[in-house]
């Protein structure tokens, strides 16, 4: 019996870890207790060195002094004050005007809205619970199809998961040893990629099933000039002229210049020139732009700013993304303080939000930290690399086995329990396989991001279910009564939806370059230039210059493994073991 523990501790350790899930318990509790639980069972059988329990606190304060997963809570509030200050109500009114005479223009503003709450806020729950309170009833009341109007506010929400800045991309950055700077260049393209198909699903919708997805009846369109006019000419212009000062600013970058930071940049500048003008032309009385014109520059300016605070100075190499978080923050307090809807009752409810997410996250790295410890002195990652490795196909026989399980896990586990359970087991054997760890884990988020979508589970389609009608309603504007919205009717939405994010997979690992495209160029270093110069004591003997002080090896050894707290067991002999 023990001869059989010892060959196969690992895959008993995960089978156990399973059965606590389905079970019902917390994923935290589930993962300290399985860690624990087959770590003193391995003591006690001779299997594991009493230090492997000694090294868990150092894994403990080495989570508590990670200041990379500051940028979580700084990053939550952010959305959360942005979410209840009315920015999202602004921004879909006024697009949904500005969309309104084109068939399916109130799903295209659902998906633009979308796409910049997503660059603004990152949080999934904030951006679907606000479109689906705003959106859902006017789509309702101009004859969307139901099931059009669930998925693409459902879709449109979890944007938040790949579009920077991303939670999800945190959490990969940390649990595969990345920058998270350069994941969310990495997810900049494939982001908005994801947004333009979800785009183009709409216009084939409104191609042949037109009657699906009306355009807004006339008398709907309330921004109008005093002569009836739309105004869309002048804005068109502005447009124009923004657009072409920014593709000229472009092409004075130098050659070589990241395409996330170009764009970034260069949107900044477009953007600014177009407020000057609104400015000029509000300030001075031209009228020389329409209304149309000058609602649509003062409600998008705001949140573009903030883009640009947040992920320009992250791209920039200005701000680590902690301080862009931190930023962006203090950037959403400003709006919510000049919108005039700042209030302590705002604040308590965003903190106390902020404070739940963030403990969430932090036990269940705890959780996954005692986890993996135990996982690692059994040789858990040795049995993984094994059992994929092994796999016909190499790469592209990897991807596809992997992406599968991710998809197949999502519909029982969220991001969070992906990233902390499976991600660390996935990285290493990726790595050994010499895939890019950065286009690895943007692979995986756009891959997780199903989890919020596909039926019975998802929980973007449990936040919609939650604000949209459960019984037939008497429309306030119209006074018709006007059907509820099934539970059915959501998950069938949802579809289309998680058809795209998988051609999406597929596109990201047919054409890399959608992730390595916003990375840069890496300079190539030329190793015969390379020079090591060690200089002379008085004496006459030469430093070492590897060591950078005198010590001995003992306790050279001592440091490294206190940096590892894995080194300090993996090189002590088991008990029973022979000489």
């Amino acid at each position: 019996m023990i001869e059989f523990l010892s060959a196969n501790m690992a895959p008993i350790m995960f089978l156990g870890l399973v059965c606590f899930l389905l079970m019902g318990y917390s994923v935290a509790f589930s993962l300290g207790a399985c860690g624990l639980a087959f770590g003193f069972l391995g003591i006690e059988l001779g299997l594991l060195p009493p230090a492997l329990i000694q090294a868990l606190p150092l894994r403990i304060f080495g989570i508590m002094q990670n200041d990379t997963l500051l940028a979580i809570p700084f990053f939550t509030f952010m959305g959360l004050i942005l979410e209840r200050s009315g920015m999202a109500e602004d921004l879909l009114d006024t697009i949904g005007q500005l969309f309104g005479p084109i068939r399916g223009g109130l799903a295209f503003a659902v998906i633009f809205v979308g796409a910049m709450l997503a660059a603004t806020t990152g949080v999934v729950a904030a951006s679907v619970i606000s479109m689906g309170l705003i959106s859902l009833p006017i789509m309702l009341r101009y004859g969307y199809d139901r099931r059009i109007a669930s998925g693409v506010i459902a879709a449109s929400g979890t944007l938040a998961q790949i579009i920077p800045p991303s939670l999800v991309l945190i959490i990969m950055a940390d649990q595969l040893g990345k920058s998270v700077g350069d994941l969310y260049k990495g997810a900049f393209i494939p982001g908005f990629v994801l947004t333009g198909l979800y785009v183009g699903f709409i216009v084939l919708v409104a191609i042949f099933r037109p009657t699906w997805v009306p355009a807004l009846p006339k008398e709907a369109r309330t921004i109008r000039e005093d002569n009836g006019d739309s105004g869309l000419p002048s804005l068109g212009l502005l447009a124009l002229l923004s657009t072409a000062l920014a593709v000229t600013f472009a092409k004075t970058r130098p050659e070589g210049t990241p395409t996330d930071e170009l764009i970034v940049v260069s949107m900044c500048v477009g953007v600014g020139v177009a407020f000057v003008l609104s400015v000029l032309n509000k300030a001075l009385g031209l009228k020389l732009l329409s209304r149309m014109a000058e609602r649509v520059t003062f409600v998008l300016i705001p949140p573009l700013a903030l883009i640009f605070l947040v992920l320009g100075t992250i791209f920039l190499g200005i701000a680590t993304p902690t301080e862009g978080g931190a930023m962006g923050a203090v950037g959403a307090l400003i709006m919510a303080v000049s919108r005039q809807r700042l209030s302590m009752n705002l604040m308590r409810q965003a903190m106390d939000s902020t404070m739940k997410l963030s403990c969430f996250v932090v036990f269940i790295l705890i959780g996954s930290t005692v986890f993996s410890l135990t996982f690692q002195g059994v040789d858990g990652p040795h049995w993984v690399e094994h059992l994929l490795t092994s796999l016909p196909g190499g790469q592209v026989g990897f991807l596809i086995v992997v992406n599968i399980l991710i998809f197949v896990l999502a519909f029982f586990l969220d991001f969070f329990e992906l990233s902390f359970i499976v991600v660390p087991l996935l990285g290493p054997v990726a790595d050994k396989l010499g895939i890019d760890l950065v286009w690895f884990g943007v692979l995986l988020a756009v891959n997780m991001q199903t989890s919020f979508m596909h039926p019975p589970f998802g929980f973007a389609l449990f936040y919609l279910r939650s604000v949209a009608p459960t019984k037939d309603y008497k429309d306030r504007v119209t006074g018709k009564m006007t059907a509820k919205v099934t539970t059915g009717e959501i998950y069938w939405g949802s579809v289309p939806f998680v058809i795209i994010q998988i051609i999406m997979v597929a596109l990201i690992i047919a054409f890399p370059a959608l992730v390595s495209g916003g990375l840069g160029k890496q300079e190539a270093i030329n190793v015969d230039n390379v020079q090591i110069e060690a200089q002379q004591d008085p004496e006459g003997a030469v430093a070492d210059p590897t060591l950078g002080m005198d010590a001995p090896a003992s306790e050279a050894g001592a440091s490294a493994a206190e940096e590892d707290p894995m080194a300090a067991f993996k090189d002590l002999p088991k008990e029973g073991s022979k000489p």
